[in-house]
């Protein structure tokens, strides 16, 4: 089997990739790195597993759909780690519908159904599937695999998957899908090995980042979550709304006459923690902030996700665990802090010292429910996974 597999996780103006050594048992990162198409110049930079600089280039000019930027990744692992050493490259497909519970090689019928579902994720699912053409038209030998942030939440059933719509639109596929399943199956797996007692409890996961959703886990799977048809749905986000009242959204149709096009730019890039702050959609610019909008933004974006770990806590039956993952939940202290205190009635209570420090494990001595922060690693997930296919397209 060859020696690697690389992965691309695209994001809304960059992609983050990892080339991950599979021949072991469990895949090793071997280098990481940026593809930033949206600057003036377009540039690659690829960093060791430690951070340390290996590799940076800038192109001239534009560079519409990346192919030179992609190029030049293939020809850095090629000329670094062997003609031969690349076995797949991995895509984060953020919906896979109703019909794709796991990874699956990417064809062109895939291809297909996979671009029929864009109205599901508008901002999303272009950007995931650009690069899998791109790639495809340079290295069209080159089998590449699609992972998708649906699946982890395939098993959810009715009521949790369920819109009170006429059912002949269920039927036809509107439902819960939810998102940010490669992010929940890592944190669930590592939480699993830090504390294997928990895994078959009540355990809600919190994704807190640009992006932010939460997943209630029973024996280590996902059993309810707040996204739903598509990522807006759920908690306050950078420039998501989240949950909101539809019938905003008919009001703004109606009487201020926006287009659907314009409700659609507006829910997605204008509204979340840049539409209340009017400042910015980063967590770290609002915090260091002294505008009374700021904080107005901060204290919605906390109170929203409280309130939800206690509808994921309804679904549980109760909680017995609290994990924060995600950039904000990894790193804002003060948001972690700003939940928990939410969450005291529910038996949370947050060392301050271990939470200040970002320890694995900050619930205090007299907490009933144990809190955890724990680094995501949606690289890692799909480096697992393309490397079970290619084991089994070898066993075939």
């Amino acid at each position: 089997m060859p020696a690697s597999v690389l992965v691309l996780n695209s994001g809304s103006s960059s992609i983050k990739f990892g080339l991950f050594d599979i021949s072991a048992s469990e895949p090793v990162l071997l280098c990481k790195g940026l593809l930033d198409e949206h600057e003036a110049k377009p540039r690659l930079v690829v960093r060791g597993p430690a951070g340390e600089d290996l590799f940076e280039k800038r192109r001239e000019g534009t560079d519409a759909d990346g192919s030179h930027l992609f190029a030049d990744v293939l020809a850095f692992i090629e000329d670094r780690y062997g003609a031969d050493s690349l076995g797949a490259v991995g895509h984060r497909i953020v919906h896979g519908g109703p019909d794709f519970s796991g990874p699956v090689e990417l064809t062109d019928d895939v291809y297909a159904k996979l671009d029929q579902l864009t109205p599901l994720a508008p901002l999303h699912q272009p950007r995931c599937l650009a690069p899998v053409r791109t790639i495809g038209a340079i290295r069209p030998d080159l089998t590449q695999i699609a992972c998708f942030d649906t699946a982890f939440h395939h098993g959810l059933a009715p009521p949790v998957s369920r819109f009170a719509i006429p059912r002949r639109y269920e039927e036809r596929g509107v439902r819960r899908y939810g998102f940010h399943g490669l992010s929940f199956e890592y944190v669930a797996g590592r939480l699993a090995e830090i504390a294997p007692g928990l895994a078959p409890k009540r355990t809600v996961i919190a994704h807190l980042g640009n992006g932010a959703s939460l997943c209630a886990l029973r024996d280590g799977h996902s059993v309810d979550t707040t996204m739903g048809l598509t990522p807006l749905d759920g908690l306050v986000m950078g420039t998501r709304c989240g949950t909101i009242d539809p019938g905003v959204l008919l009001y703004l149709q109606q009487h201020e006459k926006l287009s659907v096009e314009d409700v659609q730019h507006l829910l997605y890039h204008e509204s979340g923690l840049l539409g209340v702050s009017g400042i910015a959609s980063d967590m770290r610019t609002l915090l260091a902030s002294g505008e009374p909008a700021a904080r107005e933004a901060i204290d919605l974006f906390v109170f929203r996700a409280a309130q939800e770990v206690a509808v994921m806590a309804n679904t549980l039956g109760g909680l017995d665990g609290l994990v924060f993952t995600g950039g904000i939940g990894e790193h804002s202290k003060e948001v972690r802090s700003a939940i928990g205190e939410r969450l005291v009635w529910l038996g949370l209570r947050i060392d301050a010292v271990a939470n200040d420090e970002a320890r694995e494990r900050i619930d205090a001595i007299d907490s009933t429910v144990k809190a955890f922060v724990i680094r995501t690693d949606e690289e890692m997930t799909m480096a697992r996974h393309c490397a079970a296919k290619l084991r089994q397209r070898r066993a075939i």
